[in-house]
């Protein structure tokens, strides 16, 4: 057979491998059966090696209701049956309309007026940016470009949300233009005051994750009420990054909806439609939206995929869900569990040093073998050990992280919690055993 023209075959796959390049997977590990999903409903997933794990961590944090809700299938197929594709860039659509009203609804209308649909939280972050230094420009100061984030905050890996990300994880490999975002360390008001203090009139914005997504760190009362007086004080925009605490993660619809002044701007995704499409939205206040109406000034961004029928459709059956289950309820009921059944695991199992983080939206710290914690390059392996045990979760800060759904019953809070204490026994035996091996 001939070497060119229609003849040309693609090279074979060697076995054991795909073609498949996997996200944050090690390449040793592509095209392993045991970490390839197949199907998934209510809490479980089904691996192709046959097994089928718990999941702890909500997918990617976003199936707050759980896997292949049958409303929001239904709604999705009708959105594509009916409308296929319909986008909001130079024209808008019905589905888009409902959406966005819904969203300013639910968020408070007295406060927000405008939705903006994004893909992703990274995306959606990389908006923020922008429309946060444009806004400083229409009102006449266009110096301030500078965009503040936390130290060990996570807003994404696109380049602008990466350039944001307070955890190292290769910006500089990258080459992420860092240029014009600085960071502060979380909780700690007077660095973020001396900063100000420097270079407050070329701060736009500043970003905070209400739980910081890695180590799930809360920001406390006291921390959030300063940075609502500094920005009275300095005319900064305060962005609420709520893409992994939004839904009922924290126990109320947002976390920022408990804060005693609201942000300017708040993002979503994840649970924005239970994870069953690429879906986000930047929510802007009446403040923002008006200096943009007010003066006819066009934003430049457009997304093809961003505010389609289907994604729309996910969203309003994800709220009419949201509600109809009673969901930022339940999880509050589950996390009043959780607090308990995390409570033991720090009394009871040695090798676990503190739990972090409020709600359903929990990290596990651990020591490792020689008293200290656990080094992060070790993590995989304890992952990799609660997987075997039988759950699903991810790595965090010096141990795991645990995001269980909303829906979760009892006794799959009670499954998963052994699956971690078996897990974390037999990480630790192994552990020690090649110590002393060594």
């Amino acid at each position: 057979m001939s070497a060119t023209g229609a003849d040309r075959r693609p090279p074979a796959v060697a076995e054991g491998t795909t073609a498949l390049w996997p996200s944050l997977l090690s390449p040793a590990d592509h095209g392993r059966d045991d970490l390839c999903a197949v199907a998934a409903e209510g809490v479980r997933v089904r691996f192709a090696d046959g097994r089928q794990l718990l999941c702890g961590s909500s997918g990617l944090w976003n199936t707050n209701l759980g896997y292949g809700n049958p409303v929001i299938a239904d709604a999705t197929a009708r959105a594509l049956r009916d409308a296929s594709y319909l986008s909001v860039f130079r024209y808008e659509n019905a589905y888009a309309r409902r959406a966005a009203a819904e969203l300013v609804d639910l968020c408070g209308a007295g406060h927000y007026g405008k939705v903006l649909f994004s893909t992703s939280g990274g995306a959606a972050n990389d908006l923020v940016m922008k429309l946060a230094r444009q806004y400083h420009a229409l009102r006449g100061t266009p110096r301030r470009k500078v965009v503040v984030g936390l130290r060990g905050s996570y807003h994404g890996l696109t380049y602008g949300s990466f350039s944001l990300t307070g955890d190292d994880l290769g910006q500089q490999v990258y080459g992420v233009d860092q240029r014009l975002v600085r960071h502060v360390t979380p909780n700690d008001p007077d660095e973020l005051a001396t900063l100000l203090q420097r270079q407050g009139a070329q701060i736009a914005a500043v970003v905070v994750e209400p739980v910081l997504g890695t180590g799930a760190v809360p920001l406390d009362d006291a921390y959030v009420a300063e940075l609502l007086r500094l920005r009275d004080v300095h005319g900064f925009l305060l962005v609420a990054d709520e893409v992994a605490t939004g839904f009922g993660r924290t126990g109320s619809f947002f976390a920022s909806q408990r804060w005693p002044g609201q942000p300017d701007l708040l993002v979503a995704s994840k649970g924005l439609t239970n994870g069953t499409c690429a879906a986000a939205v930047v929510i802007a206040s009446h403040q923002v939206a008006d200096e943009f109406t007010g003066s006819g000034a066009l934003l430049t961004h457009g997304e093809t995929q961003a505010g389609t029928p289907v994604t729309c459709a996910a969203i309003l059956a994800t709220l009419d869900e949201m509600r109809r289950l009673d969901a930022v309820a339940r999880g509050r009921r589950l996390a009043d569990r959780l607090d308990t059944e995390l409570g033991r695991l720090v009394s009871e199992h040695p090798d676990v040093s503190a739990t972090t983080g409020i709600g359903c939206f929990r990290s596990v710290r651990v020591r490792g073998a020689d008293g200290s914690a656990l080094p992060n390059s070790e993590v995989p392996a304890l992952v990799a050990a609660i997987r075997d045990a039988g759950a699903i979760v991810h790595p965090g800060l010096h141990g795991i992280q645990l995001f269980p759904a909303l829906t979760y019953t009892e006794d799959e809070l009670t499954e998963l919690m052994e699956c971690v204490r078996t897990g974390l026994t037999a990480y630790a035996r192994t552990a020690r055993n090649a110590e002393g091996g060594a």
